[in-house]
């Protein structure tokens, strides 16, 4: 097995490690009761009757009365989290995987609601139910396309296809037709129409066993459909409310969201694949890499190159730990738990000790430690529910996941207030304005894969 193990340097002080890691940290390793079992539909949630649902992917304080800027940021939120489980919906479908599969569907159909919600939070009940039939509609047919490929049925797929476009256009006409002509219908459309792309693009990709190029789409389904986002907030909200959103902290907020949603997903992802022995494994490792460079750009960008560097070795050591855990995992290797719980805890003593001194004494070393213990137990949970093929318990553990990073960021970026907040350029790292992570020009490997890809097609 070869691997990269990166150790702790001499620590910062930067408060970015900080709130950023333990965001992470504490967003990763939420748990939830179990989901129903049931058949659904596409994008449908779980009855009701049969047993607690799934918590809901809006933040926690998602029953509190919402400022414009925080509906905003929701709707951010939850359209990029819609393009990931979306393709993680779809590549179910492709590996023939019904338990996986359907353990998805139960999460596309909880964001489904969360977004229909905060529609009708800027627009009114009757648009959002206007907009939650057009949506269903959508994720079915993104799951038809995915039966299509699967069952290399060309007709299915096409005629998916065909309905994909004509709901795209009618949903960019709906929000063009709401924003009172400020969101051009053409480019809605044109928007819309780049959103289906993506997402069947990466589904064409897995199914032939590229797995690379599914992962690239991947991350530029969960880019697209996040600034989508911002763009409907921005002309469905009245000027002067739009114009909130032009304001640093918001910005950062909105970036740090983005990132460490993003992060959240390539995570889950990597675990699940090398848990489950998947040949997409190092093609997800290469993606949740390239998110820690983005991370850590946006970290240089806030507080300059020293810090970003030792805020990518904290980052790496702990995301090594977990993901060779994953693996061997995968590979049924026994007395894993043991010697990987010795190891984090060791992490956890030196990264709390750090915290107690980059806080001056804020965060008590003990106290964090122990949050920390709890926190990892619960990611080792997950990796061992996924390679038990109990995906209902590992969706159940990952659906904490984004409300917590959500509230977090607003945390983070709260904290580090509106001087900080001025130096995140605008459009955030993967514009090239946001630093680097390490030197300039330089593009860091977080992880190591742990041994070769395997190829072959997922079906």
């Amino acid at each position: 097995m070869v691997r990269t193990m990166l150790r702790l340097r001499p620590r910062t002080k930067s408060p970015l490690v900080l709130f950023a890691c333990l965001t992470v940290l504490i967003g990763i390793a939420g748990c939830a009761p179990p989901a129903s079992s049931a058949a659904q539909a596409p994008g449908e949630r779980p009855s009701q009757a049969a047993g607690p649902g799934p918590a809901s992917s809006a933040p926690a304080a998602a029953t509190a009365p919402e400022s414009p800027s925080d509906a905003a940021l929701r709707l951010e939120a939850l359209l990029g989290q819609h393009a990931l489980l979306a393709a993680d919906l779809m590549r179910g479908r492709l590996r023939k995987d019904e338990d996986f599969a359907q353990a998805a569907n139960a999460a596309v159909g909880q964001n489904s609601d969360d977004l229909a919600h905060i529609v009708g939070t800027l627009l009114g009940d009757q648009q959002a139910t206007q907009f939650k039939g057009m949506w269903s509609d959508h994720v079915a047919a993104l799951f038809n396309y995915a039966r299509g490929l699967a069952t290399e049925d060309a007709a299915v797929r096409e005629d998916a296809r065909t309905k994909l476009v004509g709901l795209e256009s009618n949903i960019a006409d709906f929000f063009s037709d709401a924003s009172q002509g400020r969101l051009d219908r053409g480019a809605a459309r044109t928007a819309m129409r780049v959103h289906v792309d993506h997402l069947t693009q990466q589904a064409d990709a897995y199914a032939a066993g590229d797995y690379a190029g599914a992962n690239a789409a991947y991350r530029q389904s969960y880019l697209h459909t996040f600034e989508l986002g911002h763009t409907l907030a921005s002309t469905l909200l009245p000027p002067d409310q739009a114009g909130e959103l032009n304001a640093p902290s918001w910005r950062l907020r909105s970036e740090m969201t983005r990132l460490l949603g993003e992060h959240v997903g390539l995570a889950l992802s990597t675990l699940r694949a090398g848990a489950t022995n998947n040949p997409d494994f190092s093609a997800a490792l290469a993606a949740l890499n390239g998110n820690t460079n983005d991370v850590t750009a946006a970290v240089a960008s806030l507080f300059g190159g020293p810090a970003a560097s030792q805020f990518m070795s904290l980052w790496a050591d702990h995301l090594d730990l977990l993901g060779t855990y994953a693996v061997d995992v995968g590979a049924k290797k026994p007395n894993r738990r043991e010697a990987v719980q010795g190891e984090l805890r060791d992490w956890q003593q030196r990264f709390a000790t750090f915290i107690d001194t980059a806080t001056e004494g804020r965060v008590p070393a003990p106290d964090l430690a122990a949050a920390l213990l709890g926190l990892d137990d619960l990611l080792l949970r997950q990796v061992d529910a996924f390679a038990a093929k109990d995906y209902r318990q590992a969706q159940d553990l990952a659906n904490q996941t984004y409300p917590q990073v959500f509230g977090l960021a607003r945390n983070m970026a709260d904290a580090f207030g509106a001087t900080v907040a001025a130096r995140m350029p605008q459009g955030g790292a993967e514009t090239g304005g946001g630093g680097t992570a390490g030197a300039p020009g330089s593009s860091t490997t977080a992880v190591k894969e742990a041994g070769p890809a395997r190829s072959g097609p997922a079906g």
